[in-house]
């Protein structure tokens, strides 16, 4: 996949917010690029795999292509490790001593 094919999908992916493969196709024509099938659908693969969209099945012959948004998940294990790290870090001081004469 060059970059330059990609930018240009990602550009036009992202003016629509999600669009069909099909449309996608016509207004790359449209713009003077003719990409062939094995190009675009290894493009689209490539996009895909890198996380930057996602690809769904509509019907049988037509995909839905959308620009993946960057929700970040919490992990539970990652929460529960940064509570412990905390605590550790709170039980390393020493306690105040009640010396009172």
């Amino acid at each position: 996949m060059t970059v330059k094919y990609k930018n240009i999908v990602m550009e036009k992916v992202e003016e629509k917010g999600s669009i069909t493969d099909t449309t996608l196709i016509k207004s790359l024509v449209k713009d003077g690029y003719h990409i062939s099938d094995d190009l675009f659908n290894k493009t689209l693969l490539d996009m895909e795999i890198m996380g930057l969209i996602n690809v769904n099945w509509l019907t049988k012959d037509t995909r839905r292509i959308e620009i993946v948004t960057n929700k970040e998940e919490e992990d539970d294990v990652e929460l529960q490790n940064q509570k412990s790290l905390e605590k550790d870090y709170e039980d390393s001081f020493p306690e105040p001593n009640d010396n009172t004469n």
